[in-house]
């Protein structure tokens, strides 16, 4: 496998974590939606489908898999081994390996307090908080936001969690076409919808769009499908996800496909990744710049 390849998936994987935080931490008034009362038979009826939608998450403490990961960038087309490592409220882990071989060759994680990349290919690595990096601090990313995106949830911007009494901020509209329903939140210049099966409350997308006329548009969309029982729950074990963004000099769009052999609530794992002394801690513009022109 070549050293370009796995610097686009890590780089491209950070570039779209970058896109979901933008939609997701920027603006902190949350626009409620109509108010629902216990008088109002509709808001009612909306209320109960977005606490059906929201009873599906899943209740694991631990979501482990290999899988098969795909990802496409420009003109990029790479697919690899991997595997995902997820621990409620502490971590979001995804490992790439070389084919056959089954080496790392890089690491991407999430924690509530830093993120951290490793290049084990030119033993180099990148761990900061997320005010540290620029293009984090300046376009955002919340790990309980993106955390929500992978788990499959509703999310609720500047919240570790949806409560049930935050049910009531999001509105849906029951008259919709198809086999989903619309669930919507409006944040400042955020736009969030969850599209859930009608019988089951099931979270088949989620889009996230932001608009501004100084930072121009970015989009996340986000796809579930192969759901698997994970306890008395079930879970998408295919995710694909696109991001793309105008507020670059250059339109980017980055897709990425995660299609995990198997959902396991596995707890014997280490959340903690310790990084060799012989490896060198970069500049996270100054690897993203070298690795998005191999």
């Amino acid at each position: 496998m070549k050293i370009a390849k796995t610097a686009i998936l890590c780089s491209s994987l950070i570039l779209a974590s970058c896109g979901a935080k933008k939609a997701i931490v920027n603006d902190k008034v949350i626009t409620p939606a109509t108010t629902h009362t216990s008088t109002n038979p509709v808001a009612l009826q909306k209320l109960s489908f977005i606490q059906k939608v929201s009873d599906n998450k899943v209740y694991a403490k631990n979501i482990v898999g290999s899988m098969s990961f795909n990802i496409k960038s420009g003109d990029k087309d790479i697919s690899v081994p991997g595997s995902v490592h997820m621990r409620k409220n502490e971590v979001i882990r995804l490992q790439l390996f070389i084919p056959i071989l089954g080496s790392e060759v890089g690491r991407l994680e999430f924690t509530p307090d830093y993120v951290l990349v490793v290049d084990r290919i030119h033993k180099e690595y990148i761990k900061s908080d997320y005010n540290q990096l620029d293009f984090l601090k300046e376009n955002g990313l919340n790990f309980y936001s993106l955390q929500s995106l992978f788990w499959n949830q509703l999310l609720l911007p500047g919240a570790a969690d949806v409560s049930e009494s935050d049910l009531k901020k999001f509105d849906v509209n029951l008259e919709g076409a198809g086999i989903t329903l619309p669930v919507t939140l409006k944040n400042g210049n955020m736009k969030y919808q969850w599209n859930a099966e009608k019988t089951t409350g099931r979270i088949t997308s989620a889009d996230v769009t932001y608009i501004s006329s100084g930072h121009g548009t970015s989009n996340l969309k986000w796809d579930y499908s192969n759901f698997m029982a994970l306890g008395v729950k079930m879970f998408p074990a295919l995710q694909t996800f696109k991001f793309t963004t105008t507020a670059t000099k250059q339109k980017q769009t980055v897709e990425v496909k995660m299609d995990i052999d198997g959902v396991k609530n596995d707890a014997n794992w280490d959340t903690q990744t310790t990084v060799s002394p012989k490896y060198k801690k970069v500049e996270a513009q100054d690897v993203f710049g070298k690795l998005l022109n191999m």
